[in-house]
């Protein structure tokens, strides 16, 4: 009997190694994409989450929209992505595109408020690059030359204060001057003038209780910053003028209460004057 001579045998499924080894990579590749998916969108629902809690705390959202948002928190952080905030950062506003809608409104309600003022254009409102200007123009509430307030105008500067007191927003004062350099007993100067014309009347507002003392500000900028030429004397009217910004807060602890109203050194104003 002949012995079977024993032949290698050659396999053709050499291939299958590779292959195994391709989809072992693949495998762990997706898994590092699926890891890395769900580390960022546990980031971005808690940027959603810090984002409502800071427009509860500057009252944008009304008391519905915190219950609805607070009863689908849970869901909206699992099932849907995170609607990313409209940050607006070119010359209108520097604010988020909520806040800037916010402001918008107030202006078309201070409209209406001083609709007689607007008319007789002693009082000008239009959006600017930081916020709300509320411009309060000299012939409206001045006396050429001089920074205290004509009494008739503070029924005008109570109605704003009042609309103003609903607000969250910072205010800041800025007084305004032609470039008609000024001389008598009281200023030396346009700065001096348009800086008291500013403080009194931030000192009008903290009188009526309308803007807590940590959110206003007043400022004089003299003749620097004009809204109209002052070669006619329609334009150097216009510059003359008390311009309440109202603005975004720069800086908010949301740790902290809000703060009571604090009270000042001044006397109150009353109904009367």
């Amino acid at each position: 009997m002949t012995r079977r001579r024993y032949r290698p045998r050659v396999s053709n499924e050499r291939w299958l190694v590779s292959y195994a080894d391709f989809i072992t990579l693949l495998f762990a590749f997706f898994v590092v994409l699926f890891a890395t998916a769900e580390a960022d969108h546990k980031k971005q629902a808690e940027f959603s989450q810090s984002v409502d809690d800071a427009f509860r705390a500057l009252g944008i959202f009304t008391t519905t929209a915190r219950q609805h948002a607070g009863a689908n928190a849970a869901s909206n952080a699992t099932d849907k992505p995170p609607i990313p905030m409209n940050i607006v950062m070119g010359e209108d506003v520097l604010a988020p595109a909520r806040v800037k809608a916010d402001l918008e409104q107030i202006g078309r309600e201070l409209q209406q408020t001083l609709s007689n003022e607007v008319a007789k254009h002693t009082v000008s409102i239009e959006m600017g690059k930081d916020g709300l200007v509320i411009s309060l123009r000299e012939a409206g509430f001045f006396a050429s030359g001089s920074a205290a307030p004509k009494p008739e105008s503070v029924a005008t500067l109570r109605r704003i204060a009042t609309a103003l007191n609903r607000t969250p927003y910072d205010l800041r004062v800025e007084g305004h001057t032609d470039d008609i350099p000024i001389h008598n007993p009281q200023f030396d100067s346009n700065w001096e003038l348009s800086t008291a014309r500013a403080t009194n009347i931030a000192r009008l507002l903290l009188q009526m209780n309308a803007i807590r003392a940590e959110r206003l500000s007043a400022a004089g900028y003299a003749e620097f910053h004009p809204v109209a030429p002052n070669d006619e004397a329609d334009g150097r009217a216009k510059n003359r003028r008390v311009d309440l910004v109202v603005l975004p807060r720069s800086k908010i602890n949301f740790a902290e209460p809000a703060a009571k109203t604090p009270t000042g050194p001044w006397r109150k104003i009353t109904e009367n004057e």
